[in-house]
């Protein structure tokens, strides 16, 4: 009899125990309640910026005649790596300045998911210089007519400046942030042009750029920076930037094949292998690379801008390689711009548009600039907008981007899985469920009017509106 009852009790707590960590009761302060939905909104207006409403949610038995947005928990896609922006040399160079305890400051909200802090997951960096760097670079530059073919002048010693000291407080926030490395150009001596802008890697160079890579990838995990992946070539069809670099797809999989996949191998790197990077309109030029089987083996998937093609192109290049992930890596706001359609357009077409087809991230363009967008190169973009913009006596303003990527970041953690949802009517969104049981809906209201509208899940409803470009991201 007292071995029945002890077993009764056992199953009674552990049942309860399973309750309390689904939140299906309340556990204490900060537990979800049954049924209960926070939120958290902004208004295109911006007279609500990312802010925790203080009413929730609640699901509930009944019927409406509101559109009715259906979160699917059962049907899944791909898994989420995070949400960032890229920590361009400048971006870095902006916060290392700041004073030590605004640095910390910033970093820390930036980086941790705590109170109103917005959880930025995926960082891009460049490989030597961007056009947002101060000036052109490569870690094995040479005086005109000498080359370096052995590397013994390799040094990432620029990047100790301040890109590797904010990145080691980055990582120590968030060690397992993931970090996407790009290079805008080869050093000039391996270059058809001999010059910072355009131009093409000559083949008989294919070589010791793989082992620059190698080298690159090694020196960074010596000062204790783990790159998770990198990309051949960033906008590898645009040669008209400062810096940049030409590689058609046929270039592109010959590298790969030949002498970055085998580099990496020779040299046990880890480290992702991620092509294209460039816009959705050459949809083709990824699958010409993943069409060469020596290249495909090397190859974890595509990565993608959309300063041309649909975003729909993503799950084009899904369809034809399933197996091969897909990347969003970069989309500028460019000045002087709009609060409301820069929110409404990213939000819409990338967070919600990128996921919906396939992405594992959305990083955005760039973390940082000043008040006039610099630093930038000479012939390098003049009118980024940073995420946060840095002025005199540590002055941070925080611009729309802060806004597009912190609606997904603090809540859609990697390890995350996009989850089942349809999209009634200009009430666009897209659902995950995170790694801690969790259900993350984030929705934006493309109408031109305010819209009320209902949650369901698990066939009850939470009834909820949004005005006319408002975003909201909703967790239960």
């Amino acid at each position: 009899m007292m071995e029945k009852m002890f077993r009764k009790k056992c199953k009674a707590v552990l049942l309860l125990a399973a309750l309390f960590s689904t939140g299906v009761y309340a556990a204490g302060p900060g537990r979800p309640v049954k049924g209960g939905i926070t939120y958290w909104l902004t208004k295109s207006d911006q007279s609500v910026l990312f802010a925790k409403q203080p009413a929730g949610l609640t699901f509930k038995a009944g019927s409406n005649a509101y559109p009715t947005i259906e979160v699917n928990a059962g049907q899944t896609y791909q898994e989420i790596d995070g949400f960032g922006y890229a920590l361009t040399g400048g971006s870095a160079t902006l916060i290392h300045a700041l004073s030590p305890e605004k640095q910390d400051a910033l970093l820390k909200e930036l980086f941790l998911t705590s109170g109103n802090n917005i959880g930025v997951s995926y960082l891009r960096v460049t490989i030597g210089a961007s056009d947002l760097s101060d000036t052109t670079f490569t870690y094995d530059e040479m005086p005109a007519g000498q080359t370096d073919t052995a590397l013994a002048h390799f040094s990432i010693e620029r990047d100790g400046q301040d890109v590797i000291p904010v990145l080691k407080k980055i990582l120590a926030l968030n060690p397992a942030i993931k970090i996407l490395g790009s290079p805008w150009t080869a050093p000039t001596w391996m270059k058809t042009n001999n010059s910072f802008k355009g131009g093409s890697l000559k083949p008989e160079y294919y070589g010791v750029y793989a082992r620059y890579f190698v080298k690159y990838i090694q020196a960074m995990q010596a000062a204790g920076i783990t790159i998770d992946a990198i990309t051949p070539q960033n906008e590898p069809l645009h040669g008209g930037n400062v810096p940049s670099m030409v590689m058609q797809p046929a270039e592109q999989a010959d590298f790969i094949a030949n002498h970055l996949g085998p580099a990496f191998k020779a040299a046990g790197i880890k480290t992702k292998i991620i092509i294209y990077d460039h816009n959705a309109d050459r949809p083709d030029y990824p699958i010409t690379v993943l069409d060469n089987p020596a290249a495909r083996q090397y190859i974890d998937g595509s990565a993608f801008h959309l300063y041309g093609g649909p975003i729909t192109a993503l799950g084009k290049v899904h369809d034809a390689y399933p197996r091969k992930h897909i990347y969003f890596t970069e989309q500028w706001v460019g000045a002087p711009g709009t609060f409301n359609k820069n929110l409404q357009w990213h939000v819409s077409t990338l967070i919600i548009g990128a996921t919906r087809n396939w992405s594992r991230n959305v990083i955005e363009w760039n973390l940082a600039a000043d008040p006039r967008y610099k630093p930038h190169t000479q012939g390098g973009c003049t009118q980024c907008v940073g995420a946060v913009t840095i002025g005199g006596n540590n002055q941070v303003t925080r611009n729309v981007g802060y806004y597009i990527i912190a609606h997904a970041a603090k809540f859609v953690r990697p390890g995350s899985i996009r989850i089942g949802s349809n999209v009634p009517g200009q009430l666009n969104n897209v659902a995950f469920k995170t790694p801690d049981g969790k259900r993350v809906l984030i929705v934006i209201n493309d109408g031109s009017a305010a819209q009320t509208f209902n949650i369901r899940f698990n066939n009850k409803i939470a009834t909820t509106s949004l005005d006319s470009g408002a975003v909201a991201t909703y967790v239960w």
